[in-house]
């Protein structure tokens, strides 16, 4: 599992010319899935995006109650060192990853984030204001 957590004085996800997910002032995570992840891996994902200390003052999402906007993204499992055109085998099917987005943010959710997501298979707009900018890879 791969994510990349940035820090944000907004965020938001729009489907369709609907806002489905933003936030203010909290971490933006785009989130992929590969093959080999669990649901302890993405137990795993949610404690360490709640507990990294990215904010001002060397703080994290759970000492500061900042909220969190999920948003799937296969394409962090991209492979491109040959040629131009990128191969996606590295992703997890949307069956695998689907569920474990899920579990992702219904874990954030039972350690006390206030949780936004992007909605699963559908063409998402999403949109940030970078702060810092501070931009860290979790790679599991």
């Amino acid at each position: 599992m791969r994510a990349v957590v940035q820090t944000v004085g907004r965020a938001s996800v729009t489907v369709d010319g609907e806002v489905v997910g933003a936030i203010d002032d909290g971490l933006l995570v785009l989130l992929g899935v590969t093959h080999t992840d669990t649901v302890e891996t993405a137990r795993t994902m949610a404690r360490k995006v709640h507990e990294l200390r990215i904010l001002d003052d060397e703080r994290s999402a759970a000492d500061t109650g900042a909220p969190v906007l999920v948003v799937s993204q296969f394409t962090l499992y991209g492979d491109a060192r040959k040629g131009r055109r990128p191969s996606w085998t590295a992703a997890a099917p949307a069956e695998v990853a689907e569920p474990l987005v899920t579990e992702v943010v219904e874990a954030l959710r039972t350690r006390g984030a206030k949780v936004e997501t992007g909605r699963f298979r559908t063409h998402m707009l999403v949109e940030s204001l970078n702060v810092g900018p501070r931009t860290i890879l979790l790679d599991l």
